[in-house]
């Protein structure tokens, strides 16, 4: 009970800290990972770890959440908290590879 307690506000924090949904984060790592010299030959084309972890979260329900998904939960929050509230194009950006757009409200 107490580990559901803990998944349980976890996941609203989570889901407080990523205000961007799947479709929009989705594209805006594809556009990040594109470049001038197009999409890299790997088959993650060059999309953000962390990013991916998060649309993978995103698209599962609570009960359905594993160990890795709740480490990607904790690492996003962690991030949001730390970078949220800075101005710099930089921190933007990383922040929004996470699915958290700070000019939102």
């Amino acid at each position: 009970m107490t580990e559901s307690l803990g998944t349980d506000l976890l996941w609203e924090e989570f889901h407080r800290a990523v205000n961007m949904n799947s479709e929009e984060l989705r594209s805006y790592l594809l556009a990040d990972a594109s470049n001038e010299d197009g999409f890299p030959p790997d088959p993650d084309l060059g999309i953000d770890e962390l990013g991916r972890g998060v649309l993978h979260v995103l698209s599962k329900r609570k009960g359905d959440l594993t160990r890795t998904d709740l480490d990607v939960m904790r690492q996003v929050i962690e991030l949001v908290e730390t970078l949220d509230g800075r101005t710099d194009d930089e921190s933007r950006r990383e922040l929004m590879s996470v699915g958290h757009d700070p000019l939102r409200g």
